[in-house]
């Protein structure tokens, strides 16, 4: 464990694992605060600080004002941390290129519903890994089982209580640089979340869009009734 933020330029090239262990706990927790990922890795607020600065000159990471809800209290509070597209860029999306040139083939060549018809298609497992999840663990709410389905698919997600009923955050986008070309991948995820929960789930924020997590809120009661087999 490091003991301050002030180790020796000797020793600062074994700082790499714990940076990593930094960057990874933004893109899994969404935005947090030096305090939070001090207490979350178990390091000196002084240590985070030293590699939050570091991440930051990297351009991995940027300082944002938190979002606040309802009335604030006194005093500024505290920044908080997110991943910038260069440090998602660290984790893998090596294949984003390719996989926007296919959808800009599929565009010129199919038009605006064959780009829609692939979303759906891509997301058509969701309900299936959805299942699976309830399977393992039957004590998960819907929204929970969601979660642990996108989750197991690469998208860090988890349920928060909100203003309003839940959100479903998903810390990491795997697919983030290609819907902001392509929006239709995001609709088309969001209609899946809804269409497994029998409700009206609205989007909030995208990753693709630049907010530090996708989130999705989640009413609390159903507004349509859906049977399954």
């Amino acid at each position: 464990m490091e003991i301050d933020g002030t180790l020796p330029d000797a020793v600062r090239g074994g700082d790499a694992p714990t940076r990593e262990r930094v960057a990874r706990s933004v893109l899994e927790n969404g935005p947090s605060t030096a305090a939070a990922l001090a207490e979350r890795l178990e390091l000196t607020p002084a240590a985070v600080r030293r590699h939050l600065d570091h991440l930051i000159e990297e351009g991995a990471v940027e300082a944002r004002e938190p979002r606040t809800y309802g009335v604030r209290g006194r005093g500024r509070p505290a920044k908080v941390f997110a991943l910038t597209e260069t440090g998602r860029d660290r984790f893998d999306q090596q294949y984003d290129d390719l996989a926007a040139q296919a959808l800009r083939f599929l565009a010129e060549t199919g038009g605006e519903e064959a780009v829609k018809e692939f979303a759906r298609r891509r997301v058509a497992g969701l309900e299936t890994d959805y299942r699976l999840a309830l399977t393992r663990n039957p004590d998960l709410t819907p929204p929970e089982a969601i979660a642990e389905a996108l989750t197991q698919a690469g998208y860090a997600a988890s349920v928060r209580k909100g203003p309003v009923g839940e959100q479903l955050c998903q810390q990491h986008c795997p697919v983030a640089h290609v819907a902001h070309e392509f929006p239709q991948l995001c609709e088309a995820e969001t209609e899946a979340i809804g269409s497994i929960l029998g409700r009206h789930v609205q989007r909030l924020a995208t990753i693709a869009h630049g907010d530090g997590v996708c989130t999705t809120c989640i009413p609390v009661t159903a507004v349509t009734t859906r049977t399954t087999a």
